[in-house]
Order: C-alpha cells, then sequence, then structure tokens
C-alpha cells in the first residue's frame, strides 16, 4: 500500500489538477491572514498540494509542530509564518517526489518571511513509524495531519505516535476524509480509490472509538462537509458510501472521561484570541462568545484550562458536585449535511 500511495502522488499525479474528485482538495476560503500568507509560498509547492481542509488553529505563535505526511510543504511552511522565528515545523513524508519540492524550497520561504534561517525541517519517513525518526517522547505542542491519514494502512499506530510526541495538554488537530459506513476491503484494495483518499477513509464511529484508545478520550469535530464525486467511474464503484471531510481536534489530557459530565462549570471568554474576539470556536458544538457565561462538561473546562488556551479564559466553579451526563448530549452520526458544520453558541456540550 506505500509503495501505491508512493506512485500515485510522486508519479502519477502531476500536480493537484490531475486528482479525479474533489476528496483531496481544500474547498473553503481561508480566513485573511492565511490567505496573505498563502500568497508568499511558491508556486511550484501549492500547485503540488493535495489536502481536503484547514490545519492552522489558533494560537501558534512559538509552538513546535509536526506535520503528518507534509507533502510538497505548503501547509508547513504556513504553519513555519504564523509561529515565527521562535516556533519552528517538522514535516515528515514517504514521497520523494515530494520531498525534493519541499527540500528546494526552505531559503525561498525563509527570506519571504523575513527570517534569518530556515524554521522548517523535512524528514522522510512513514507516519506509522515515527519512532524511527529519533523524535522526542512528549516533544511537540501541535501536530497536524491534511488528509494523510486516510492513506495509512495503519491508523492506529499513526494516532499511538502521535500521543506519545505531543506534550501534555498539547492537540493533533487534522484534517482527513471518513466514511459513513466501512468500506468493503475489495475498494480499500483499488489503488485509485486509495489513492483519492476515499477507499482508505475510516467509517467515522470507527475512528472516534480508535481516537479514543490511542488516549484521545474525547475527540472534537471542528467541521465537516460532505464529499462530491463528480468522475463517473468512480461515482459507480463507490458512490454508494457517503463521504465527508472533517477536522477534529485531539487534546492529550489524561483523565478526560468518555462522556460529557456536568459539574456546575463554566467559562468565560476574554475575547484575546487574533481574529476571533467576539467569539471563539473551540469545535462545532461549542461557539463561545466574549464576556458570557458560558456553560461546559468537565472535559471542555479541562481542555480550555490545561492548554495554551488557559490564558484567554476565566474559569467558574469546581469539581465538587457531579449533576450527570450535560444536557443535551449523546452519540449520532456528527455530519449533517442539513446544518453543516454550524456551532451552537448558547452553551454545552455534546
Amino acid at each position: 500500500m506505500h509503495e501505491q500511495v508512493q506512485d500515485y502522488y510522486g508519479k502519477t499525479l502531476q500536480g493537484s489538477a490531475d486528482l479525479k474528485t474533489d476528496a483531496c482538495c481544500t474547498l473553503q476560503a481561508p480566513p485573511q491572514p492565511i490567505k496573505d500568507i498563502l500568497k508568499k509560498i511558491h508556486d511550484e509547492v501549492s500547485s503540488h498540494y493535495y489536502g481536503c481542509g484547514l490545519v492552522a488553529p489558533e494560537q501558534l505563535k512559538g509552538l513546535r509542530i509536526l506535520d503528518l505526511g507534509s507533502g510538497s510543504g505548503r501547509d508547513a511552511y504556513t504553519l513555519a509564518a504564523l509561529v515565527g522565528e521562535s516556533g519552528s515545523v517538522v514535516g515528515v513524508d514517504m514521497t520523494d517526489e515530494q520531498l525534493e519540492i519541499a527540500n528546494r524550497h526552505l531559503d525561498y520561504h525563509a527570506e519571504a518571511f523575513g527570517y534569518k534561517a530556515s524554521n522548517v525541517e523535512f524528514k522522510k519517513g512513514y507516519i506509522e513509524k515515527l519512532d524511527e525518526l529519533g523524535l522526542e517522547d512528549n516533544s511537540f505542542d501541535l501536530i497536524v495531519s491534511n488528509c494523510v491519514i486516510n492513506l495509512s494502512p495503519d491508523k492506529e499506530a499513526v494516532l499511538k505516535q502521535a500521543y506519545r510526541l505531543l506534550k501534555p495538554g498539547g492537540e493533533m488537530y487534522f484534517s482527513d476524509v471518513y466514511a459513513d459506513r466501512r468500506v468493503p476491503q475489495e475498494l480499500v484494495n483499488d489503488p485509485v480509490l486509495y489513492g483519492e483518499c476515499l477507499s482508505g477513509a475510516l467509517y467515522w464511529n470507527d475512528f472516534q472509538n480508535l481516537a479514543k484508545q490511542c488516549g484521545f478520550a474525547d475527540p472534537r469535530l471542528v467541521e465537516d462537509r460532505p464529499l462530491g464525486i463528480d468522475n463517473a467511474e468512480v461515482e459507480k464503484r463507490i458512490g454508494h458510501i457517503g463521504f465527508y471531510s472533517a477536522t477534529y481536534r485531539l487534546f492529550k489530557i489524561e483523565g478526560l472521561e468518555p462522556a460529557c459530565e456536568d459539574y456546575g462549570q463554566a467559562v468565560i471568554y476574554k475575547g484575546t484570541i487574533a481574529d476571533q474576539e467576539q467569539n471563539y470556536l473551540l469545535d462545532k458544538h461549542h461557539l463561545i462568545a466574549a464576556g458570557k457565561v458560558f456553560p461546559v462538561c468537565g472535559n471542555t473546562y479541562r481542555m480550555l484550562n490545561e492548554s495554551r488556551l488557559q490564558q484567554h479564559f476565566e474559569f467558574i466553579g469546581t469539581w465538587d458536585n457531579h449533576y450527570g451526563i450535560f444536557e443535551g448530549c449523546g452519540s449520532s452520526l456528527p455530519y449533517d449535511e442539513d446544518t453543516g458544520s454550524a456551532p451552537a453558541s448558547g452553551g454545552g456540550c455534546c
């Protein structure tokens, strides 16, 4: 499977225009600060970009970031601009052709960002075997990935390695493709369907359970969209399965509970995160208005209090009283074509 993916992205595809579907495409417009950075990215790097979402969360200044499946380096270089000279980015990819493009433009981007030296490093390796790359435990603030984990034949190993490498309170923030049911093995074995980021996609509930088994007890869906398959041949083979591009954030916080438990706690957002001064979007169900008391479950309280986000919130309540499951919480298909990614703003967890 590794060789098939290497051939598809190193030889078959000569650029993003060669893709047969929009599964490996980012359709939504990025926020203006990201747009300004993307203008500085080298054309060769941008033309070989294959991604399905935006993997640049808030508050990145000074962070050490790992990009899994960094490809030609577009996301890695974008993040390098956001972390500043005091931060750094490590990209890992297994495809020689993509790494050659990424490494060709180290100095170009350092100059474009006004840095004395590049703060980016690219390593050749497999994202399932990060332990072979000399990366230390608990050494990254943030791990990102953009439409790559679905291409991995051992997704459990990827998540376990990510958990090992993250610092306590760090997070994995990534976009990928998910299916509304388990994909039959004969479709998984198809190199085109696999390379197009479709047949390697996990069934969403299998992913959530796998993430929990690997230590990420409370996966949070940030945004999602249904994928279109604008190719008759591909549609005929796999069109009976619903596919979604989705962005998740997984916090490395030990002891998070498997459900949203209510302890009568709340937070107040200070409005101090750049470009989110009025409302802070934690995930699809938590749009937190500045200055307003916002009730949260115990897990959300800890995610905000034990991560780099802590300084931007006031925290109300203790752990002395438990009131059961947070009202409105449950389990259901997380992706909704009717409501899209509109987050809840009234307060609460689910």
